[in-house]
């Protein structure tokens, strides 16, 4: 499972032109389920998500996790994330999760945040959407899990 995490003042998924979900701040959290991926993955990935110091404190440390700070996660499938651009220029895919695996593990991910305490706003899987985001930093981190590690 790979994510992509951008801290945002505040963040708004749109699809076919409606407004589908926003979050003030928090995180935008942008997710990939890979072949091979265990069922374990989603539980994992939101402890540590909710658990990251990368929010500031009074003297401005990055020293705040996303519950300390009362913030959101929006959650935003993107098997592009699994792209293997290791040959050519375009990307391959084959390394994605088949789509009704893929879209059961982010929905238990958004599923898991929610059983931190964390308020979750979730895009719409498969769907053309308009991510929208302001970006307080910028601060963007790249975590991968896999099922190898304990």
């Amino acid at each position: 499972m790979k994510l992509l995490l951008q801290r945002v003042l505040e963040a708004s998924v749109s699809v076919e032109g409606e407004e589908i979900s926003r979050i003030g701040r928090g995180l935008l959290l942008f997710a990939a389920v890979e072949k091979g991926d265990g069922e374990e993955l989603p539980q994992r990935a939101a402890s540590k998500v909710a658990g990251l110091r990368i929010f500031p404190d009074a003297q401005g440390k990055t020293n705040l996790s996303l519950r300390e700070v009362g913030g959101a996660v929006l959650v935003v499938s993107q098997f592009t994330l699994a792209a293997d651009l290791r040959k050519g220029f375009r990307p391959s895919f084959g390394n994605a999760e088949i789509p009704a695996r893929a879209e059961g593990m982010c929905e238990a991910l958004c599923r898991h945040l929610e059983e931190e305490g964390i308020p979750v706003g979730r895009g719409r899987f498969a769907a053309d959407m308009k991510v929208a985001l302001v970006n307080d930093g910028p601060f963007t981190i790249w975590l991968e899990f896999s099922s190898k590690e304990a």
